[in-house]
C-alpha cells in the first residue's frame, strides 16, 4: 500500500511538473517510465542536449571553408559524437513515450531522418575525399533540424507553426504586392526605356524589364533611394511623381499591410495554441489531483501532508517557509486539506517568482551598536535614504557627462575625473553603510551590482593607467579605451533614477528571455542561408589588405567587379568564404541598407539569377520573420508595460501580496506558519524602514518577470481566450473523475 502511494505521488509530481513548464509529452505511467521521464527532463540532460546541438552547428566554423581549419578526421569524430548523443536522447524519449505515439510524431521522424542523412553524407564525403574528389557537404543544411525538433525547443516549433499558419494570408498580400510591382515596372519601362537615360555609372537606365523589377523591389526597401530616381528626375521633375506614388503605395501601404496581416494572423494562431496549452495544463493538474485525492465529506481533497510531499518533489529547492506560504494560499481557511479548485492552481503558484528575504540587522549594528545607533549615524543614514540624495547624484552624473565630452588632455579635466571617481566611491560606501550589505547586493538588485562594478572597474583601470604613465611614460591605448567606455557607461545610472526610464528598462529586461525564441528562429534561418551562400559564392570574392599588390586586389580578386559599386565601396570583406563571414553578410542584409549592392556584386561574379538568393532571404527574414518578431515584441511589451503602469496583477499574485509575511524561522514548528505577519508593501530598509525583526523573513513578489515563455504567452492572452470555446469549461474540468468520459487530449505536437 505504501509503495503504491509513493508511486502515485511520483506520477502526480510528473503531471504537476509538466503543467508548471507546459510540457505535453504523453509519457508512460509505469514507475520505471516515470523515473526515466524525470531524468529526461532534468536540467543537466537538457543543457547537455543544447550543448551538443550548438556544437553540431558550430562545426561549420571548422569545416571547409573554415574560419579555424581542423582536420577532417577531427570534425568527423565530433559530428559522429553529436549524432550519437542525439540518437541516445531520442532513444531515451522513445523509452518514456508510447510507441504508437512516438512514431506518429513528425518531429521524431525528422530527427531520425536527419541523423541518417548526416551519416550517409559524411560517409560519401569521406570516401570521395580519399580519392581527391571535391564534393558538397549537403547534409549541413539539415543540422538546424536538431535545434527545431527536440522536445525542449517547443517555443521555436511554435514560432515555425505560426509562420506556416500565417503564410496563406501573407501569400495573398504578397501576390497583390507583386502585381503592383510588376505593373509599376511595366510603366517604368514605357516611360523611361526609350529616353536613352543613363545611371551615374554610365549604364543604361530602365531598359531591361527584369532589372527594372529588381530595382523597384529594392526601392520598396528604400535601400537605393533616391539614387534610382535621379536619372529620371534630372530629365524631368515631373517624373518624381511616379516614384512618389510608387513609394507611397508599395513601401508605406503594402509593407504596413504586411505587418498588419502578420500581426493579426500570428496573434490569432498563437491564441489558439495557448488555448490548447491552458486546457492541457489543467488536464494535467486534474490527473495529479485524481491520483492523490481522498474523500472529505461530500468532496474529494488532497491532505496537507500529501500536498507538502508533492510540492517538495516538484520544487525541491523551495524553502519550507515558502512551501508554507503556498499552502496558506491553497488552504486559505487552514482546514488541513486542499480542495480541487485550489489544487489546480498549484502550477500557476509555482510559476510566480517569490523571493524569501531574511530580515537581518546591519553588521555594524551588531559589532558597534553604540556608534551605529548614535544620533550622527542616524542622521547620516536618513540623509542617504532621502530623495534629495538621489537627486544630488543625478546632477553629479550630468555634470560628469559634460566633462566626459570635454578635452581630457587638459590637466583640469584629468583631475576632475579623479574627483568624480572619489564621489562615486563615497556614494557606494554610504549606501553600504546605510543598507544591510547582503540585501543591497542581493540577487535581484541589478542596478546596485551594475553601479558598483562599473565604478570600481573604472577606478581600477584609471589607477592602472596612471601607474603605467608615471613609471613607464606610456599610455596603454587598450586601458584608455576601457576607461572611456566605463566612464560613458556610468551615465546609464540615470536610467535607474528616473521612474519612467526604470519602468521601460525593466520591461525590456523582462521580455529578453522571450526574445530568445526568435533568436533561435533567426539562427535556424541564418544557418540555412549561410550554408547555401557558401556553396554558391565561396571563393568568388576575396579580401586583400589595402597595401596588397595582388592582381585585381581593388576588384576583390575578381575582374568582373571592376568599376562596380561593390568594389568602390570596399565591400570585399563581405563574402561567403566561411561561416562567420556569411553570418555577417546575412546580418547586413537583414539591416537592408545597401543590400542591392551586395546582390549586384555577387550576381556579377556568378550569374544574374543569383539575385534570387538575396530576394528570397529578404522575403523570409525581413518581411516574414522580422514582422512576426515585431508582432510578438509589441504584444509582450504592451502586456509588460501596462502591468508596470497600472500594477495589474492576477488574483494569485494579489493573494501572495496579501499574505506577504515575516516568519520567525526559529519558531517554525512542524512547518506551521506563524501569524506574526508584516505587510509586504513596505520596503526592506532595516533600521530606518520596517519594524526590525532580527530573525524574520519577508515574502515578496520578486518582479513581474515570467519563469517561462509560455507563462508570458498565457498572460498575454488570458483575458482574451475563453476556454469554454474549446473543450470543457474550467468548472467542467474540475468535476471530472478518473472514469469520466473526457475529450481526447490533443497530441503533443498540436497542443504545443
Amino acid at each position: 500500500m505504501a509503495e503504491a502511494a509513493a508511486q502515485d505521488l511520483l506520477l502526480a509530481a510528473a503531471f504537476v511538473s509538466d503543467a508548471q513548464y507546459n510540457r505535453n509529452i504523453p509519457f508512460k505511467t509505469s514507475p520505471e517510465a516515470v523515473r526515466l521521464y524525470q531524468l529526461y527532463n532534468h536540467w543537466m540532460m537538457r543543457t547537455a542536449t543544447y550543448f551538443f546541438i550548438f556544437l553540431n552547428l558550430s562545426l561549420a566554423l571548422f569545416e571547409e571553408p573554415a574560419v579555424y581549419p581542423l582536420p577532417f578526421l577531427a570534425t568527423s569524430v565530433l559530428e559522429v559524437l553529436c549524432l550519437l548523443v542525439f540518437l541516445g536522447r531520442l532513444t531515451h524519449f522513445a523509452k518514456v513515450t508510447l510507441h504508437n505515439v512516438f512514431w506518429k510524431d513528425t518531429k521524431n521522424i525528422c530527427i531520425v531522418v536527419a541523423i541518417l542523412l548526416s551519416l550517409t553524407d559524411l560517409a560519401i564525403y569521406g570516401v570521395l575525399r580519399l580519392y581527391d574528389v571535391r564534393s558538397i557537404r549537403w547534409s549541413r543544411i539539415v543540422r538546424p533540424i536538431f535545434l527545431i525538433n527536440f522536445a525542449e525547443s517547443r517555443q521555436i516549433r511554435r514560432a515555425f507553426r505560426s509562420i506556416r499558419n500565417t503564410l496563406p494570408e501573407i501569400t495573398y498580400v504578397f501576390l497583390l504586392f507583386m502585381f503592383s510591382l510588376l505593373m509599376f515596372s511595366l510603366m517604368a519601362l514605357k516611360l523611361f526605356g526609350e529616353r536613352n537615360l543613363q545611371t551615374a555609372e554610365g549604364l543604361p537606365y530602365f531598359r531591361n524589364y527584369l532589372e527594372i523589377v529588381f530595382d523597384l523591389y529594392v526601392l520598396v526597401t528604400t535601400a537605393n533611394s533616391p539614387d534610382v530616381m535621379m536619372p529620371a528626375f534630372d530629365f524631368s521633375s515631373w517624373y518624381a511623381l511616379f516614384f512618389i506614388a510608387f513609394v507611397i503605395i508599395n513601401t508605406y501601404i503594402f509593407m504596413s499591410l504586411f505587418l498588419a496581416v502578420v500581426y493579426n494572423n500570428y496573434k490569432k494562431h498563437l491564441k489558439n495554441e495557448i488555448r490548447k496549452l491552458a486546457y492541457m495544463k489543467r488536464r494535467k493538474m486534474i490527473e495529479a489531483f485524481n491520483l492523490l485525492k481522498e474523500e472529505e465529506g461530500e468532496q474529494f481533497v488532497v491532505r496537507e501532508a500529501r500536498w507538502k510531499q508533492l510540492v517538495k518533489l516538484v520544487a525541491p529547492d523551495t524553502s519550507s517557509s515558502h512551501r508554507e506560504l503556498l499552502l496558506r494560499i491553497s488552504d486559505d481557511e487552514q482546514k488541513g486539506f486542499v480542495d480541487k479548485k485550489s489544487f489546480v492552481q498549484l502550477a500557476d503558484l509555482l510559476n510566480i517568482q517569490v523571493v524569501t528575504l531574511k530580515i537581518r540587522r546591519h553588521p555594524l549594528a551588531c559589532w558597534v551598536p553604540a556608534l551605529y545607533g548614535s544620533a550622527p549615524s542616524r542622521l547620516l543614514r536618513s540623509v542617504v535614504r532621502h530623495r534629495a540624495f538621489v537627486w544630488t547624484y543625478d546632477a553629479i552624473i550630468l555634470i560628469n557627462a559634460i566633462f566626459i565630452a570635454l578635452d581630457e588632455e587638459s590637466p583640469y579635466i584629468s583631475y576632475a575625473e579623479w574627483v568624480f571617481l572619489a564621489v562615486y566611491v563615497l556614494e557606494i560606501l554610504l549606501k553600504v553603510y546605510t543598507y544591510e550589505p547582503r540585501e543591497f547586493f542581493g540577487k535581484t538588485q541589478f542596478w546596485n551590482w551594475f553601479d558598483t562594478l562599473i565604478i570600481f572597474a573604472a577606478l581600477t583601470a584609471t589607477i592602472l593607467n596612471a601607474t603605467l604613465k608615471s613609471t613607464m611614460k606610456y599610455n596603454s591605448q587598450q586601458i584608455l579605451d576601457i576607461v572611456f567606455i566605463l566612464r560613458v557607461l556610468r551615465l546609464i545610472r540615470i536610467v535607474d533614477s528616473i521612474q519612467r526610464f526604470r519602468v521601460i528598462m525593466n520591461t525590456l529586461i523582462n521580455i529578453v528571455p522571450t526574445m530568445l525564441t526568435f533568436g533561435g528562429l533567426t539562427l535556424v534561418v541564418y544557418c540555412v542561408f549561410a550554408i547555401i551562400g557558401m556553396e554558391l559564392f565561396h571563393g568568388k570574392i576575396q579580401y586583400f589588405p589595402a597595401n596588397s599588390n595582388t592582381p585585381h586586389a581593388l576588384e576583390c580578386g575578381n575582374p568582373a567587379l571592376k568599376d562596380s559599386l561593390f568594389a568602390r565601396g570596399k565591400y570585399c570583406k563581405n563574402n561567403f568564404n566561411n561561416f562567420a563571414s556569411s553570418f555577417i553578410v546575412l546580418m547586413e542584409l537583414t539591416v537592408v541598407n545597401q543590400w542591392h549592392v551586395f546582390a549586384n556584386g555577387f550576381a556579377n561574379v556568378t550569374v544574374q539569377p543569383a539575385k534570387l538568393y538575396f530576394i528570397a532571404f529578404h522575403i523570409v527574414m525581413v518581411i516574414i520573420i522580422v514582422n512576426i518578431f515585431v508582432s510578438f515584441i509589441l504584444e509582450a511589451f504592451f502586456v509588460e508595460y501596462s502591468l508596470e503602469k497600472s500594477e495589474v496583477e492576477t488574483a494569485i499574485e494579489q493573494k501572495i501580496q496579501e499574505l506577504g509575511m515575516g516568519v520567525q524561522e526559529d519558531e517554525l514548528r512542524d512547518e506551521q506558519l506563524l501569524d506574526n505577519m508584516e505587510s509586504a508593501e513596505h520596503e526592506l530598509e532595516g533600521e530606518g524602514g520596517t519594524k526590525p525583526q532580527s530573525k524574520g523573513l519577508l515574502f515578496k513578489i520578486a518582479s513581474k518577470r515570467y519563469r517561462t515563455v509560455d507563462a508570458l504567452l498565457q498572460r498575454m492572452f488570458e483575458a482574451e481566450i475563453p476556454l469554454e470555446e474549446e473543450g470543457p469549461s474550467f468548472e467542467e474540468i474540475l468535476n471530472l473523475s478518473p472514469t469520466s468520459a473526457v475529450p481526447r487530449s490533443p497530441s503533443s505536437e498540436s497542443a504545443a
